[in-house]
């Protein structure tokens, strides 16, 4: 059953698709564009895309309006999203991006829950365990890393008590 998107009222005020100039009122806008990418990539199990699609897709192009954010707002957005943790630009020319609904402290945490509930201290496990093992699949983590390894060793991650380690071409998490 798919779940449906409630879209906060900014998004049908057309004011919301340009960045206001007053310093406060951009404050508030930006806090309300953040919320929404996370609500909105939580949703949809969305963890990286490029600007471009961010721009075309109904998360920045309210069709009904006829209102699409700027790419430069977009770029603006999405840079407070990162100061804040919850995103990680993948590549120099800041075209594609790593949405980090949940930021790699908050992950690191629920892994470790997991680990501490399983009794699985001192293990190692690969990605593809943590994300699509039959023991996870009801712990949230199937959304929890990048589409491929690359993307996924550019992240911050926590330190201990999670520690990271590349192993030939994957990785694998290790737990105290």
């Amino acid at each position: 059953m798919a779940m449906s998107f409630e879209w906060p009222w900014q998004y049908r005020f057309p004011p919301f698709f340009t960045l206001q100039p007053n310093v406060d009122t951009r404050q508030k806008q930006l806090a309300a564009w953040c919320s929404l990418v996370l609500s909105f990539c939580r949703l949809h199990k969305q963890s990286s895309m490029t600007v471009m699609e961010a721009q075309e897709s109904p998360l920045f192009n309210n069709v009904k309006l006829q209102r699409k954010l700027p790419v430069e707002s977009i770029q603006i957005v999405l840079e407070e999203l990162r100061k804040k943790g919850n995103l990680e630009w993948l590549d120099k020319n800041k075209s594609s991006f790593l949405i980090m609904w949940r930021r790699p402290e908050e992950w690191g945490k629920l892994i470790y829950q997991w680990v501490s509930r399983s009794g699985q201290n001192n293990s190692v496990f690969t990605l593809y365990e943590l994300t699509s093992g039959e023991d996870t699949e009801d712990e949230g983590l199937c959304v929890l890393f990048p589409p491929s390894p690359r993307e996924f060793s550019t992240a911050a991650w926590p330190s201990p008590p999670l520690s990271l380690y590349k192993a030939g071409s994957f990785l694998r998490m290790l737990t105290p």
